[in-house]
């Protein structure tokens, strides 16, 4: 059959040539390596951070400690003025700071409200909300342990003065991910997205590797000239390579680093097997539209950067505008991200997942067109070549009629 002498075609071509072995491998452990590094702690700690004390009283170096004490941040220095603190965060050595302002003491002893200055460097995103996040909260925590102070000295008690300060308490339960781990949030969803990504690129690189190397006559060849079966025949060793890779990093995740699983691995297999095949579709149809190689390596690659930030599990796809919300469910990685989130998740079954699996597989139909487009291209190019191979045999013919006209005239001489 035609798939089968394709496909062993290309698994020989990946064996013959190191570049794919290189391609199909490395990259993949490299990235994963990467992410589980930057990510083992879970989520940054110990980020530098400034305080700007112009007070200099007890209480300004009592916050100082404990801003310090936070596990989330560590104060780096403490700053005299303003433009010095403005000055590091430029430099990069802290990502934000606390300015303290002159009289603070004064003005809480005589019951008048300081107001604290944060300055925070959103350049760093993760960073910047982390320092936000852990120097307003101990701002907070730090006005009320004055406040609770103040109310102790004027009669009241523990209870009273807790409804005063607290007088609505909020218990926050974080579904999924209760640690706010960031290596269960990034690694789940940029691991198969990375491998998603790959997969476009493989394809659409390894149908332009037969253009470049003017061999698509022998892959068609091997195909029996079906285009469909060619294609088919050439994503097989691919596809089978990178489900084995997701589905071992989603083992490695969800079982030797103990991220967050809560359904069924069948669905998840399913899940992660649509993925690669759909992607790999998308990449066969552009790169079978596309006849220059450079042209469809670079739509694969725009296509496939795109899908990181449409998947949705950077900015939510819904406050998106409307055209963008709808073009984010030609993407396979789409559709995946919605169903990870109900299986690993929601722990929701096969009812709440059958309509994205039903998108995933209507990508199936690309190589369809992709196998008509190639098709006409190759009518195409034989058409524009047919002139020029009728010209040399009318020349010919034209010589023989001319010579047989000089015939008559060289007998009567």
């Amino acid at each position: 059959m035609g798939v089968i002498r394709v496909t062993h075609r290309e698994m020989r071509k990946i064996l013959l040539e190191p570049r794919y072995l290189i391609i199909l491998f490395a990259g993949i452990v490299f990235s994963f390596i990467f992410f589980a590094t930057i990510t083992k702690e879970g989520q940054p700690t110990r980020l530098s951070v400034g305080v700007v004390d112009m007070d200099g009283t007890f209480l300004s170096r009592r916050m100082c400690h404990e801003i310090n004490a936070t596990q989330g941040v560590t104060v780096h220095a403490v700053y005299n003025n303003h433009s010095e603190a403005r000055k590091a965060m430029q430099r990069g050595e802290i990502f934000a700071f606390y300015e303290i302002p002159q009289g603070t003491y004064n003005d809480l002893l005589q019951f008048r409200a300081p107001h604290f200055v944060l300055y925070v460097n959103s350049a760093y995103m993760l960073a910047g909300t982390l320092s936000y996040k852990q120097l307003a909260t101990m701002g907070m925590l730090a006005g009320g342990a004055v406040q609770r102070e103040v109310l102790r000295k004027k009669g009241y008690g523990e209870e009273q003065i807790m409804g005063l300060i607290q007088p609505i308490e909020f218990d926050t339960r974080t579904i999924g991910n209760p640690w706010i781990n960031y290596g269960d949030y990034l690694m789940t969803t940029l691991i198969p997205a990375l491998i998603a990504f790959l997969a476009i690129m493989h394809t659409a690189y390894s149908i332009a590797r037969e253009r470049q190397k003017k061999t698509m006559k022998s892959w068609f060849r091997h195909a029996e000239g079906n285009k469909l079966y060619a294609l088919i025949g050439k994503m097989l060793p691919y596809t089978a390579w990178y489900t084995f890779l997701c589905l071992v990093a989603n083992l490695i995740m969800f079982g030797f680093m103990g991220f967050n699983f809560e359904g069924s691995w069948l669905l998840m297999m399913v899940n992660t097997i649509l993925l690669i095949s759909a992607s790999q579709c998308a990449g066969a149809f552009i790169a079978s539209c596309v006849p220059e190689p450079p042209l469809s390596m670079g739509v694969s690659a725009i296509y496939s950067a795109i899908s990181f930030s449409l998947s949705g599990f950077s900015f939510p796809v819904d406050s998106m505008p409307t055209i963008i919300y709808g073009a984010s469910w030609i993407y396979p990685i789409r559709h995946y991200f919605l169903n990870f989130c109900d299986i690993a998740i929601f722990d929701n079954g096969f009812a709440y997942c059958w309509p994205r699996f039903c998108a995933m597989m209507l990508f199936f139909l690309l190589p369809i067109f992709g196998a008509y487009m190639l098709d006409w291209q190759e009518r195409k190019q034989k058409k524009n070549v047919e002139p020029s191979n009728t010209n040399p045999p009318s020349t010919r013919k034209d010589t023989v009629l001319s010579v047989d006209k000089l015939e008559p005239t060289t007998d009567a001489v």
